[in-house]
């Protein structure tokens, strides 16, 4: 069968031959419909991940993805190394796979469980979001900020949600499903920005994919905005790194406010809340993607054009998902 082969860790995988997977007890062979790239799957193949160690080469590519059987259910399912999901053929576990509804497009059904349960963690683990209370969102624009805003307000029941991005066309969209304001990054000023919104209404918890400048500007505003004086309690939860892996705290915010830091990742929540998320999250992400109350983009590229793909710089707010037709 043709896969997306990987032959050495940090090589981008090949469009090439690649055995057929042969089923094992309580395995079955299926028909691969559609395999996200996201960013824990391109983690794997850089070799640096925890799990790339448990995986010998050659192997194919794609950590998770939508698959039919062969009484013709799909389902959502993880991947069984070395047969990754970008592939013609897998092989899942169908006791723990996740039927995928009638109406939900495998693309997208393929694209929403990994950055939907991440956001899901965020809001309720590491954020204890509650109704009522007020959500920042820095780095919104991209994939998995968007569906914490989205879900912030519709499962989670927050009483204002304010956004920070660059992308001015993602912001708009981003008010229509669940953003109440904006802050636009290199634009407004986001020290001045956060100071005046929380001294005026305290955010109770910020999730934050960006780190770098932006979440060092956003700590020291939340210090200096809100007096020690008025306790207030704000949970700045960590999920994601894209302008810079190192920040600058001082010791002052911590110990002169009520902000806790804290990061939601595989390593930091504990196996029986990540199980319970799943269970939760992934039946309500489909159901909610079916009724049209959650939205996020796709693009469907070949496999066979798995090397371009890979290589290739994902659009802003778009998830790329590989398909094997």
């Amino acid at each position: 069968m043709k896969a997306a082969v990987v032959h050495e860790w940090g090589q981008q995988p090949a469009y090439t031959d690649f055995p057929d997977p042969q089923p094992t007890d309580g395995t079955e062979v299926a028909t691969v419909e559609a395999s996200a790239l996201t960013n824990l799957t391109r983690a794997v193949i850089s070799g640096k991940h925890y799990s790339s160690k448990e995986i010998s080469l050659p192997a194919i590519a794609g950590v998770d993805g939508v698959a039919r059987l062969a009484n013709g259910k799909r389902v959502y399912s993880g991947s069984l190394a070395p047969y990754g999901m970008m592939a013609e053929r897998t092989v899942v576990y169908p006791a723990g796979a996740v039927e995928v509804p009638e109406h939900v497009d495998s693309v997208t059904a393929a694209a929403i469980p990994n950055p939907g349960i991440s956001a899901w963690l965020a809001l309720s683990h590491g954020a204890a979001v509650q109704p009522g209370q007020h959500v920042l969102v820095l780095g919104a624009t991209g994939v998995t900020g968007s569906l914490a805003v989205q879900l912030a307000k519709s499962v989670f029941g927050a009483g204002h949600v304010t956004v920070a991005g660059r992308n001015a066309e993602r912001l708009d969209w981003l008010r229509t499903v669940g953003a109440d304001d904006v802050i636009t990054l290199g634009s407004d000023d986001l020290t001045e920005s956060i100071t005046a919104r929380h001294a005026a209404h305290p955010f109770d918890a910020v999730l934050d994919y960006l780190w770098g400048s932006p979440a060092e500007q956003t700590l020291n505003a939340l210090a200096a905005s809100h007096p020690s004086a008025h306790f207030h309690a704000t949970r700045f939860v960590q999920i994601g790194a894209m302008t810079g892996k190192t920040i600058s705290v001082n010791a002052s915010t911590l110990r002169s406010t009520g902000i806790t830091l804290s990061g939601v990742g595989i390593g930091s929540v504990p196996p029986e809340a990540l199980m319970q998320a799943r269970a939760e999250a992934l039946p309500k992400l489909f159901a909610m993607v079916d009724g049209g109350d959650l939205q996020l983009q796709t693009l469907a590229r070949p496999l066979a054009d798995i090397e371009t793909v890979w290589a290739a710089k994902e659009p802003s707010g778009v998830r790329v998902v590989v398909t094997p037709q």
